[in-house]
């Protein structure tokens, strides 16, 4: 009975864990903040802004590399934060298959 307690107990910190990622944004910029890009910690995109008095349109080979940039660098931070988060608990998961039912 304990061990099922206390797994409900971590499940519920997992839960709560993977709640907190969607407060969790990562906002990185490209070509002198042309482009700025917010992803959560769910790496779900919260919003892409580009300043058009930063960008050339006959240039735009230079705006499509700025924006891949931040999806690329964007996606590597918010998954650093959520990896940070969720490695405290990813090493309990593994009693799970100890449930002894």
């Amino acid at each position: 009975m304990g061990q099922a307690m206390d797994q409900m107990k971590m499940l519920n910190q997992l839960r709560k864990a993977q709640k907190d990622l969607k407060n969790e944004i990562v906002e990185v910029e490209a070509g002198d903040e042309a482009v700025v890009i917010q992803i959560n910690g769910e790496l779900k995109i919260k919003s892409v802004k580009i300043d058009p008095e930063k960008v050339d349109l006959k240039n735009i080979h230079q705006l499509e590399k700025w924006i891949e940039n931040c999806f690329r660098d964007g996606y590597a931070k918010a998954q650093e934060i959520a990896t940070e988060k969720m490695k405290p608990l990813m090493g309990k998961l593994g009693d799970f298959g100890n449930l002894g039912m």
